[in-house]
């Protein structure tokens, strides 16, 4: 009789699934994970479909499968997500399903942990040692053998001949949770009337069932977070799983003190700070079921969910959504998609809504739930330009007279003051007094920014680092280097100068440590122990600040100017959210933006708290040249080592896109960052219709497209949010 034959999918570069004969005694379902041999080495996949119509030929050729893995299957509404993303992106499946099985190496049978309890008379040798830990003991607690001997400031040792000698017994401890159940009655909230309607429309969703979307459009400080917790709580009494995403969930320790308060238990999360063995737990617990509320990045909306009954995206806005390297995808979008093909609420939340979200919901695609007002009645902070035409600061200071002078008056108050400037570093160029040279870096089209507190030049895009030189390289002048313009390093020297003797944090990503190193300063800025806190767009991530009313960014201008068509879009929503840190608590916050272009549009609606005209402005001015979301855009970049070869394969590639009407190819063009990590980058844009099949259009592109050679690489983002 003739084998089963079934189609596995391996989480490799490769669009394909491959044909493999399952063994008489395996019982095999699409969706079952197995191993399977791929040319020298097994490999994790996924049973993808039945083979119904396998080629008789190959039929003797084929190898069979290893085995089945004792995991629970990948459901077909995933598997459906997968092939959909993939064709979306023009991702490969297998690199799509790298995503949902990324902890595929580390899975397995759990570590076992060893505890310790009494169970024998004392030891006929007593120490001091031995008794610390019999004292420790005596509660009749079982505890695991390193905690026994770390609690009791004992080495493994003492331990290990107290049960050699019979006074305890060892035992294998059951596997510690990833996380412990949340109770939806913990702590129910006490809500304002706006919270309270909002709430109970998002309970009536959850009860309706079905696919649904929600914009939760709150102010900064209005409480939206309480609001969707509502949401999750139905979802528990339903016996559903929860994903939150949040943008940098790891970096939001508060977020996860909110939620302990409300539930009584911190949820399960999910980042690439987690510890392989960690994430292999938390994959394993959120597949069988056990992990009831997940809060990750990004990625965790390719896990294989037990049953999945919501989707929240928090601060959805959030350009870190979007995966830059890999499979190019946009984590919101994607979120909406996943609820739609599971039939399942999702909810976004945000106080400044990306301009694609606030068209769905002006448009009715998405239900907009509005919370105007902040929570216990506090005031918005009141926003002022400072014009650096007119008053701008003395020569070699970046910080104006007037942001002094109010800095100065809040530390007076005992309040704290936070300074913004999206540049890490000391300067962003250092360049030569004698001959102008500039210091670059050698593998990338990018100036070198100096880093004094680390002593070195160093390249934001490719990681090359080097101490600055004795002497310029082209005029070999001695000493003549100088700092040109201001990082978070220099503002920081400078708070020194203007406010002696005040406790000044500065929280850039340079300078983290280690992320539990970072929650640490979080809370030591929300317990009041800094005066002064000078950060880049860190800050920017929905902390609570109850000290924290005066807001003064520094360069109000700084992404305004790279021809980003977002540019105006994100500039609002960053300085949006920094000055909405201010005045949460007590007092009246103020933001004061030191700034060129007082009359941008984006200033004005800042400064009037508009956001009415920002958007109107912004959503015409994107429907007339027929940007995203009225339109659709591709980015195709070649890149090497031959400047010449990258420019001559993309004219060619360039030439071989299919013919259409509505469809504009621009390029190619050298990027703006023409040269990263030593390779040569030239750019093609895509332009078409909202309703043109853009992705099915692009795969017969590639189809077309020549053959590539040497290290020559083709990248392909559909829905690009970046453009250097």
């Amino acid at each position: 009789m003739q084998r089963r034959i079934v189609d596995v999918l391996v989480p490799v570069a490769l669009d394909q699934a491959y044909s493999y004969r399952v063994p008489p005694d395996l019982d095999l379902v699409p969706g079952d994970l197995v191993t399977v041999p791929l040319g020298p080495r097994s490999a994790i996949g996924v049973v993808w479909a039945e083979n119904a119509t396998p080629n008789p030929r190959l039929h003797n050729r084929l190898k069979d499968i290893d085995e089945k893995l004792d995991i629970p299957p990948l459901r077909p509404e995933l598997r459906r997500f997968v092939d959909w993303v993939s064709g979306y992106t023009l991702s490969s499946r297998g690199m799509v399903l790298r995503m949902t099985l990324r902890m595929g190496e580390h899975l397995g049978p759990e570590r076992l942990r060893i505890g310790v309890r009494l169970a024998g008379p004392p030891p006929e040798r007593m120490t001091a040692a031995r008794a610390r830990v019999l004292a420790l003991l005596a509660d009749g607690m079982a505890r695991g053998k390193s905690e026994a001997a770390q609690e009791a400031g004992v080495s493994i040792g003492v331990v290990d001949g107290l049960i050699d000698g019979g006074t305890l017994e060892p035992f294998i401890l059951p596997p510690e949770p990833v996380a412990r159940p949340p109770d939806p009655c913990f702590a129910p909230p006490d809500f304002s009337p706006a919270q309270r309607t909002a709430a109970d429309a998002l309970l009536a969703t959850i009860r309706a069932g079905g696919y649904s979307a929600t914009l939760i459009d709150g102010v900064t400080g209005s409480g939206k977070t309480q609001v969707y917790f509502e949401a999750v709580a139905e979802t528990i009494r339903r016996g559903r799983q929860a994903l939150i995403l949040m943008p940098e969930i790891a970096l939001t320790g508060q977020f996860l003190d909110r939620f302990a308060e409300r539930f009584g238990v911190r949820p399960a999360e999910w980042h690439s700070q987690l510890s392989p063995r960690v994430r292999a737990r938390a994959w394993t617990a959120v597949a069988a079921g056990e992990a009831t509320v997940i809060a990750g990045a990004r990625s965790a909306l390719f896990l294989p969910y037990a049953d999945l009954g919501l989707i929240v995206v928090d601060e959805e806005h959030d350009p870190a959504y979007k995966q830059e390297d890999g499979v190019h995808y946009h984590a919101r979008d994607m979120a909406v998609v996943r609820a739609h093909g599971a039939g399942i609420p999702v909810v976004l939340a945000s106080a400044t809504p990306s301009v694609e979200t606030e068209v769905n919901a002006r448009r009715g695609r998405y239900r907009r739930l509005a919370l105007p007002e902040r929570f216990g009645g506090q005031h918005l902070p009141g926003i002022e330009a400072i014009d650096l035409t007119r008053e701008g600061p003395p020569r070699g200071r970046f910080i104006a007279p007037r942001l002094a002078e109010a800095v100065q008056v809040a530390l007076e108050r005992g309040e704290q003051a936070l300074l913004f400037l999206n540049r890490r570093g000391y300067a962003p160029l250092t360049l030569c007094r004698a001959c102008g040279h500039r210091l670059q870096c050698p593998n990338c089209d990018a100036w070198l920014v100096e880093h004094r507190f680390r002593r070195r030049l160093v390249c934001h895009h490719c990681g090359f680092a080097m101490p600055q030189p004795a002497e310029c390289p082209k005029c070999h002048a001695a000493d003549s280097f100088t700092a040109c313009g201001p990082g978070v390093e220099r503002l920081a020297e400078e708070v020194a100068t203007l406010f002696p003797g005040r406790r000044v944090l500065v929280l850039s990503s340079d300078l983290v440590e280690s992320v539990e190193r970072l929650r640490e300063e979080l809370d030591d800025v929300a317990e009041g122990r800094f005066d002064v806190i000078i950060g880049t767009q860190l800050v920017a991530k929905g902390h609570h600040f109850p000290k924290l009313n005066l807001v003064g960014i520094v360069d109000a201008d700084l992404g305004l100017g790279n021809g980003d068509p977002r540019a105006s879009e994100r500039t609002f929503q960053l300085l949006h959210q920094v000055v909405g840190r201010a005045g949460r608590e007590a007092g009246h916050g103020v933001g004061l933006l030191q700034t060129h272009q007082p009359e941008h549009p984006v200033m004005r609606a800042l400064i009037a708290q508009d956001r009415e005209a920002f958007y109107a402005g912004e959503i015409a001015a994107r429907e007339r040249a027929g940007y995203p979301p009225f339109g659709r855009l591709a980015s195709l970049v070649v890149s090497g080592s031959d400047k010449h070869v990258v420019e001559a394969y993309a004219r060619a590639l360039a030439g071989k896109a299919p013919r259409d009407e509505d469809v504009r190819v621009l390029g190619p063009a050298e990027a703006p960052l023409a040269l990263v990590r030593g390779r040569y980058r030239f750019r093609l844009l895509v332009k078409s219709p909202r309703s043109f099949g853009l992705s099915a259009w692009l795969r017969a592109w590639l189809a077309a497209a020549p053959k590539r050679k040497g290290n020559l690489k083709l990248e392909v983002d559909v829905d690009p949010m970046s453009f250097l």
